[in-house]
């Protein structure tokens, strides 16, 4: 009886409408690890790998008071208006962006953020996900993208 009763309730559990956090997929939900689902470059990744040009890429900075406080003031002025200040995909520019801004917060505790995923991501910015970030390789210098990359870590 207790069997028959889960399962009646697991197979209507996918007759019941789907709303807010519980869409998931591509391109939907709150970005990395917001609880929508994994982000259209998480989900690449996984799928696809990281391109060979990034996946052996290696930090060549170390993460010093002074180099921790210019990433962070660098993603400051150019991040987190829609990455939010905390990097939780909640900052004023991300209102309306489909898909949303990944949330960085606690990414690094994740298998896939390499050192060579985050220069990526900041590298390429969103469009090949039709996402709205920019791709900063031609604004940033080498170093200060890994700057960057230092202080998300800190999040």
């Amino acid at each position: 009886m207790k069997k028959t009763v889960l399962l009646v309730l697991w197979c209507t559990s996918f007759l019941l409408p789907v709303t807010g956090d519980a869409q998931m997929g591509p391109g939907r939900g709150p970005g990395m690890m917001g609880g929508g689902g994994p982000s259209p470059r998480h989900f690449y990744v996984m799928h696809q790998g990281l391109d060979a040009k990034y996946a052996s890429l290696r930090n060549p900075l170390k993460p010093t008071a002074a180099i921790l406080a210019a990433g962070k003031a660098l993603f400051d002025e150019n991040c987190a208006v829609c990455h939010g200040a905390a990097g939780r995909g909640d900052g004023p520019g991300a209102k309306g962006l489909d898909p949303a801004p990944a949330v960085l917060a606690g990414l690094s505790r994740m298998p896939i953020a390499s050192d060579g995923f985050y220069f990526w991501t900041i590298s390429e910015g969103g469009i090949q996900f039709q996402g709205a970030m920019p791709p900063f390789q031609g604004t940033f210098k080498d170093e200060d993208i890994w700057k960057i990359v230092l202080f998300l870590r800190t999040l």
